[in-house]
């Protein structure tokens, strides 16, 4: 199969934050991990010191050369031009057709092990990293399509899964992706995992990712569904890092998968768009815990009346 690279080059006063928004558009096709270019730094501080840092600030994805790429591509136009009025974030496309293997392994170059909680540690599983006491490894090996848990969405719930875990709790992770937050959640503790996904391929991944870091596969289940529509029982512990709107729909359902006094973590909210979330929050029935805003980014943690 054929694969085009969807670079978008940028500029803005906040790079940070317009890398956000344009992964975001990403996102919002359905698309769980991107590249991040960031002229001003080196890629990771774990990397080899004569690694140099990209020439310009850009987000890539990789998008499948199928019927529907072209509205795909209509779609990520509209969207930038939006950006482009409401946030004034300079951009161009520029795309190029790659085979599947280049697909498959350009983007590995980009990801080194990094720290994104107290304790836990993203490795992937070609690096090598050597722990320091207190670490806890999560190995990964995400797909191009899936995200390698270093966005701050991410890393805002690795960290509230670090504090509102208890040990021996069961667990939910609604859109699971790569598995990281079930993998940080079975090293924390907790006693059984499922996740759920829209994506076969994300299952498969996810799986394949607890078998990595050795989770009993007795301990956990992933599951392709929507939400939580198809689970029955109920957790001590959710996480949801997905879009807003989806996060708001979820709000409605989501104490039927709650012990009473249970914790749920939503996070991929937007800064602008985390009062809606707020308000969901507490007409559900929950109790605000704490809101953490990183980068532009809210993740917050409720705990269910």
């Amino acid at each position: 199969m054929k694969w085009s690279e969807v670079k978008i080059i940028f500029d803005s006063k906040n790079k940070e934050f317009a890398a956000d928004l344009i992964s975001n558009v990403f996102y919002e096709l359905g698309l769980s991990g991107v590249v991040i270019e960031d002229a001003e730094m080196p890629l990771s501080p774990d990397g080899p010191a004569d690694h140099p840092p990209p020439r310009q600030n850009a987000v890539s994805a990789y998008l499948p050369k199928t019927e529907n790429l072209t509205n795909r591509m209509d779609f990520i136009k509209e969207r930038l031009l939006e950006l482009s009025r409401q946030y004034h974030i300079r951009n161009r496309i520029v795309c190029r057709e790659i085979d599947e293997s280049d697909w498959a392994e350009s983007w590995k170059e980009y990801f080194w092990p990094q720290k994104i909680g107290k304790k836990i540690v993203i490795k992937p599983s070609w690096r090598e990293y050597v722990p320091l006491p207190d670490d806890i490894i999560v190995e990964i090996d995400p797909g191009m399509a899936f995200g390698t848990g270093t966005h701050p969405t991410t890393r805002l719930c690795v960290q509230m899964i670090e504090t509102y875990l208890q040990k021996g709790n069961s667990f939910l992770d609604v859109g699971t992706g790569s598995g990281i937050l079930m993998v940080a959640a079975a090293k924390l503790g907790a006693a059984r995992l499922t996740g759920i996904d829209q994506d076969i391929l994300a299952v498969e991944i996810a799986r394949k990712n607890l078998l990595l870091n050795q989770i009993d596969p007795n301990k956990f289940d992933v599951l392709a569904a929507d939400l939580a529509d198809t689970i029955n029982e109920k957790f001590h512990f959710i996480t949801a890092n997905i879009l807003t709107e989806t996060i708001v729909r979820l709000l409605d359902q989501v104490g039927n998968n709650l012990l009473d006094g249970g914790i749920i973590v939503c996070s991929g909210i937007i800064e602008e768009k985390k009062d809606p979330v707020l308000v969901k929050m507490e007409k559900a029935g929950f109790d605000i815990l704490e809101m953490v805003i990183q980068e532009k980014w809210v993740a917050i943690a409720g705990r269910l009346r």
